[in-house]
């Protein structure tokens, strides 16, 4: 019976680890095709000018991508592992394209170097939360509540635009995305189905949890760029 358990606990293990696999690989497929996207519309006028040039549609692509992880979240139960696909990388694309903007903020080695400092810091966080023993449930409760205080306070600074608010929220939004990095990746290994590793609800599973990690690491790195970015 101990015999059995072990093997049982190896399988789970190795299947674990091919789900991290699968959704570290998405998410950096992701991150790659975001960064392609950014840097071809930046050096765009004409696609510049048709973003930029009316607020409606810079604001409506942002609506777009807050409906499609909405979509994303809410109805991938619904959708087949294909379909869950397409709208991810669609997402992608289309962060890619209002991310672009940070090319007229920053300099281009400044973004370099935060994406670096970001991609070190994600490593490490997302190792931690997935080799830790101790529960992060508490944490993440407190983060997400944190969370949902800097989105007020980033939305009321939209207007106020206090230069204190912009940096005191700067620097709670590296440590918020830091700790939601390693509590969302021990959360997603805590989900993860044992057993459904190819099946369409397996392949739907690794697509949300690459989408997780791909937000916390944007965001991550946007509030990074905020701190150490070089402006122009």
């Amino acid at each position: 019976m101990d015999n059995f358990y072990e093997i049982s606990k190896e399988q789970e293990i190795a299947e674990t680890k091919r789900f991290f696999v699968r959704v570290y690989s998405w998410m950096s497929m992701a991150l790659i095709i975001t960064g392609l996207v950014a840097y071809r519309t930046a050096n765009s006028p004409e696609i510049i000018n048709f973003i930029f040039g009316e607020r409606f549609v810079f604001y409506g692509l942002m609506i777009l991508e807050l409906v499609l992880v909405g979509v994303l979240v809410g109805a991938i139960q619904k959708m087949s592992a294909i379909t869950a696909t397409l709208v991810f990388i669609f997402y992608s694309i289309l962060n890619g394209v209002t991310l672009s903007s940070i090319f007229f903020v920053f300099t281009a080695d400044s973004i370099s170097n935060v994406f670096f400092i970001a991609a070190g810091t994600f490593a490490v966080m997302s190792a931690y939360g997935y080799f830790t023993k101790s529960d992060l449930t508490k944490l993440g409760n407190i983060l997400v509540m944190a969370l949902i205080g800097l989105v007020i306070a980033s939305l009321v600074n939209m207007f106020l635009k206090n230069e204190m608010l912009y940096w005191i929220s700067s620097y709670a939004g590296v440590l918020i995305f830091v700790g939601l990095i390693a509590y969302d990746t021990q959360k997603l290994k805590k989900l993860n189905v044992i057993g459904n590793e190819d099946t369409d609800e397996g392949k739907k599973e690794a697509i949300i949890g690459a989408l997780i990690l791909y937000l916390d690491f944007i965001n991550l790195f946007l509030y990074l760029l905020r701190i150490f970015g070089k402006r122009r």
